[in-house]
């Protein structure tokens, strides 16, 4: 009975020291917010770690010899290698957790902490990855048989390398594309983009896939070589402020003043809009209308949106209400029935025999231009009576 109770005794001491050490810890965590971390997440992995590990040594120094021994032992050595890796998963899991915390998100500038948290993030997940590959190769490399198994499998790993490259090209593409993004800062998480035709916001990055989320609440699911093969636009690149335009078509009779003072009125009284740009030009004076484009900014692209509906939906009703006139009119000119033939004939334009309407003739340069693309002018021949 000297074994079982040596290795009983050591498991109970194993969580005792455990359970002392996560009260300490849990009792710093009322002043620290890293403790009290450590204490909620790390409790189960170090309790795992240290009773399997103590466990297994009682079982060497104190089990001696019994039927299936290697096995026992070989079991505990493998759940101590499992449990130790969940220890070290954890404790780089706090420490991620702990630079999420300290670069947050939902502050007005926020593009470094976009940019961080999204590379965080990306390791969060290779990371992860990595313990996972590597425990389950050192778990493996505890059985003789495969440590025999090994030099075999160096020596034919460049031709298993070379097909599982091509079986899973795409997949590869699509890791390394995300570790581009992560690292390149050309999309971060929170980023406002359009792509496809479509406004919304990064939501997640991974290492095959993007999740966008789209202004009516859609999710668009893509690939992350997408964001490295093909063009889009990224409103927060270089920062969470943004510009937008509002555009409304008025009559040739309107002034512009007005409307420009009133656009500023707007954008002062609301709260949208942050105090940088409000401008109201004439871009276009076309087909009998002139084109008014309101560029107004604020501090980020859902604020932009309300703001360009806001400037819209208040130069429309104020035109309406003070300057009515300046609506947008079609005009049309009747020409009289009664017009004789010989006068709608001497308008102008209707000599079509004037050099001024001739391009390939009519005067040295346009016969010169007409020799050049009329092709090599034919050769008559004689004739005989």
């Amino acid at each position: 009975m000297t074994a079982p109770l040596a290795v009983a005794g050591a498991a109970v001491a194993a969580i005792v020291f455990v359970e002392i050490v996560h009260a300490i810890v849990k009792r710093v965590g009322r002043r620290s917010a890293l403790a009290a971390d450590l204490a909620r997440t790390m409790h189960r992995p170090f309790l795992a770690t240290v009773t399997l590990t103590v466990v297994q040594q009682a079982v060497r120094i104190w089990a001696g010899d019994f039927p299936g021994r290697s096995g026992v032992v070989h079991a505990l050595v493998l759940l101590c290698i499992a449990a130790a890796a969940w220890l070290v998963g954890a404790t780089l899991l706090v420490l991620e957790d702990m630079a999420l915390a300290r670069w947050r998100t939902d502050v007005p500038d926020n593009l470094k902490s976009r940019r961080i948290r999204t590379q965080v993030v990306m390791l969060r997940r290779v990371t992860v990855a990595a313990i996972v590959v590597l425990t389950i190769g050192v778990m493996l490399m505890t059985f003789p048989d495969i440590r025999a198994l090994g030099a075999s499998v160096l020596a034919s790993a460049g031709l298993i390398s070379v097909v599982a490259a091509l079986a899973a090209q795409s997949t590869l593409g699509n890791v390394f594309a995300g570790l581009q993004l992560a690292f390149s800062d050309a999309i971060r998480v929170d980023d406002v983009v359009v792509v496809e035709q479509e406004w919304g916001r990064i939501e997640e990055i991974t290492l095959t896939y993007v999740v966008l989320q789209i202004w009516d609440d859609r999710r668009l699911i893509l690939p992350t070589s997408y964001f490295t093969t093909k063009p889009f636009q990224n409103w927060t690149r270089t920062s969470s402020a943004v510009l937008g335009t509002a555009e409304i078509d008025v009559d040739w009779a309107t002034p512009v003043e007005p409307v420009r003072a009133e656009l500023r009125r707007v954008c002062e009284e609301s709260d949208l809009w942050n105090g940088k740009v409000c401008v109201l030009q004439v871009t276009e004076a076309i087909d009998g209308r002139i084109r008014l484009r309101a560029l107004v900014s604020a501090n980020d692209a859902a604020a932009l949106w309300d703001l360009r509906c806001l400037v819209r939906e208040r130069l429309v009703g104020w035109i309406w209400q003070h300057q009515r006139s300046a609506v947008p009119r079609v005009r049309a000119e009747v020409e009289k029935a009664s017009l004789a033939p010989a006068q709608r004939a001497g308008s102008p334009g209707a000599d079509a025999d004037s050099d001024a309407a001739r391009v390939f003739s009519g005067g040295i340069d346009g016969d010169a231009r007409g020799a050049v693309f009329g092709g090599p002018v034919p050769v008559a021949s004689d004739s005989k009576d």
